[in-house]
């Protein structure tokens, strides 16, 4: 099983994205701070007169594909990366396994899908898959997300930003609680459905059907079962397997600065939000606080980058004393999510050199984060903000969501500024609304912190980390040339590596299949026929260059591409489909079957080259890690003024500045191709 198959980052960008980079430019609206904190104003970011959850009951369930076409998808995305003679014998294999065990399993498959209607046949061995991988968390399997920066220095101070951020997510987490959140549905052509009139119209429909009564406005509802473990989900080691532990109803979040870890009440006694001035004054209480001691000597944060099983045992040890148990389960598992505030002894954000931020950001020293949280806010010296977020609970609908909501609200509607700062460090607070969690130290559990730093350091200075920024190629131009924007980006990376290293690999793209009932992600294969076929055609054009040629290819390969975009979204691929048949055999005590220990099989799942991109106009970069050492990780973007990619790689691995060389090589290609055929 390939790691880190990070769903998230890629969730189908012509079906999804829109719904939710509604991130638009709009005049700064200034909170007026006469308002009640208890009002509805306050209390609620949305006041949707749909029910959150309206089309949950009435959404499709996630279809399991034939064998047969199973068996061809697969054949078709293992050709461009084998032999002709690996190919055949790997055609005689996968037709054995299509007329005999897969049709034992699958027919078992089935069986245990008709028995839980309530879910989807992936939802259970995916969860599994996360929480039985025993890697470590950073780099391994929790992505970044960072967000572009307010240019208003009064309202991108550190703790400024943090508590309005802070505020933004209450708001957002007592909406969904409420139901007052808007239901996540992609609306085709949002001028005729994302309207008060479709919204009437729902309303009269009964919640039985509402998700095909949606469909006749072209406006598709995704599943929003993911949104529940956003806020108060912890990840808990055990030996061989995880388990998530959730408390909706807590009313702390959990503040780390330079290793120290505190509980700050965010919730009244009666479960509303205090007022922006008490907060802010709380996150300056953890400062000051902070000050006043020094550096954590023994950052227990870095345990949760340890391997798991290592963790778990650690975590044992630590929990036989009586306040380090009450520490971990009641004051940082249970808390509504993480926020690390980090100092000037960190990397902040240059324009010039971003990279030491975005690796300080994605996995860093760890000394002053918890990845354990289903969510962490990270903000650098200078206001630069980042989520850095644990994976088994949820894919990128509910995370891009929350980020995208975060990133509007902060940007226009701030309830706190510089001017704030003055006023509230003349608040008295309450000792017991801020709470410094002093852990029971001894030496072993010095020594086990001191093994994981050090282990953590070593995985975190093997990787490297390059950055590209093309201005010719962005999603206007390829819309104005008639291309499908990811397809351009995907086939780019393709030639790329062929360039560069000289043959076809593993490529991973996941797409979003949120349209169905507990829905999670499907693989795309972007490494085709259709685009070896370019790929080759271009290394082999250098003195005589075809551009027409060149052109009708990549509209071959635009268009397959697009195919494996729609039939993935609408539940029609292969990779989830073997994954899930593999895990009946085993639950089932059956043989796996040889099918699986084909060399084409595992070469497929080897992904030495992972891609995520997401869509947002209020991101600043992407990034996670390979899912292989000798791999790379791809995050991008493709936005209206230019494109962009992060890559990640490890030493002695895959050497990602040769890749960066050649990406920006074949952008060049591919711009000279659309230029020269018009």
């Amino acid at each position: 099983m390939v790691r880190g198959q990070l769903g998230f980052y890629a969730a189908n960008r012509q079906l999804l994205s829109r719904s939710w980079a509604k991130c638009q430019s709009k005049p700064l609206i200034l909170r007026s701070m006469a308002s009640s904190s208890d009002s509805d104003s306050y209390q609620y970011l949305q006041r949707s007169k749909l029910p959150t959850m309206y089309f949950q009951k009435s959404l499709p369930r996630l279809p399991i594909p034939l064998v047969e076409k199973t068996c061809e998808r697969f054949l078709a995305a293992v050709q461009p990366i084998t032999t002709g003679e690996e190919f055949a014998e790997t055609q005689q294999v996968v037709g054995e396994f299509k007329s005999n065990e897969a049709v034992e399993l699958n027919a078992m498959l089935k069986m245990k899908d008709e028995a839980n209607k309530h879910t989807s046949y992936i939802s259970e061995p995916w969860f599994d898959m996360y929480l039985k991988d025993r890697a470590p968390l950073p780099l391994n399997y929790n992505p970044l997300l960072a967000m572009k920066n307010d240019t208003r220095p009064e309202y991108q101070h550190q703790l400024v930003k943090a508590a309005n951020i802070i505020i933004t997510s209450l708001r957002f987490w007592r909406s969904l609680q409420a139901e007052l959140l808007e239901p996540e549905v992609f609306h085709m052509n949002p001028k005729k459905s994302d309207t008060e009139s479709y919204r009437r119209w729902m309303r009269l429909t009964p919640k039985i059907v509402a998700t095909y009564a949606s469909y006749a406005f072209k406006a598709f509802p995704l599943d929003m079962v993911q949104y529940e473990r956003l806020f108060g989900t912890s990840r808990i080691p055990g030996m061989e397997k995880d388990h998530l532990v959730q408390s909706p109803n807590s009313k702390h979040i959990m503040i780390m600065r330079r290793g120290n870890i505190y509980a700050v009440d965010v919730l009244n006694e009666n479960g509303l939000i205090e007022k922006p001035q008490e907060i802010l004054a709380r996150l300056n209480a953890v400062v000051n606080l902070d000050n006043s001691k020094p550096a954590a000597e023994v950052p227990i944060g870095v345990l949760t980058a340890s391997q798991r099983n290592e963790w778990a045992r650690v975590r044992e040890y630590m929990t036989k004393s009586a306040v380090n148990d009450e520490l971990l389960s009641e004051q940082i598992d249970k808390a509504l999510f993480c926020i690390c505030l980090d100092t000037e002894e960190d990397p902040t954000f240059s324009e010039a050199n971003p990279i030491p931020a975005f690796k300080n950001m994605l996995a860093g020293k760890a000394t002053n984060r918890w990845f354990d949280k289903s969510l962490s806010m990270l903000l650098t010296a200078d206001g630069t903000a980042a989520i850095n977020f644990e994976h088994s609970w949820g894919d990128g609908v509910a995370v891009l969501r929350y980020f995208n909501e975060v990133y509007k609200e902060t940007m226009n509607k701030p309830y706190l500024s510089t001017a704030d700062l003055k006023s509230v460090s003349q608040i008295s607070v309450d000792s017991s609304k801020v709470r410094y969690l002093n852990f029971e130290i001894d030496d072993k559990l010095k020594e086990e912190v001191r093994k994981a730093y050090d282990q953590n350091q070593k995985n975190v200075n093997s990787l490297n980390m390059q950055m590209l920024i093309y201005p010719k190629l962005s999603k206007q131009a390829c819309k104005t040339d008639r291309l499908s924007p990811d397809s351009i980006m995907q086939l780019s990376f393709q030639l790329a590596y062929k360039q560069a290293f000289g043959k076809y690999v593993g490529t991973y793209e996941s797409c979003s299949t949120a349209a169905f009932r507990h829905g999670r992600t499907e693989t795309m294969r972007p490494c085709t026929m259709a685009t070896k076929e370019f790929c080759d055609n271009v290394l082999a054009s250098q003195q005589n260059f075809d551009a027409k040629k060149l052109r009708s290819l990549i509209d071959k390969c635009s268009t397959y591409h697009s195919q494996l975009t729609k039939d993935a979204a609408m539940g029609q691929g292969f990779d989830r489909h073997l994954f899930a048949l593999k895990h009946t055999a085993v639950i089932n005590n059956k043989p796996i079957p040889k099918f699986y220990e084909l060399d084409a099989y595992k070469r497929i799942n080897y992904n030495i080259i992972s891609t995520s991109t997401l869509s947002s106009d209020g991101l600043l970069s992407g990034s996670f890690g390979p899912v292989v050492r000798d791999g790379l990780g791809i995050g991008y973007s493709i936005q209206n003024e230019m494109c962009g990619v992060v890559v990640t790689s490890y030493e002695n691995g895959c050497n990602g500045q040769e890749f960066i060389s050649s990406l920006e090589q074949s952008f060049n290609t591919i711009r000279r191709v659309i230029d020269e055929s018009k």
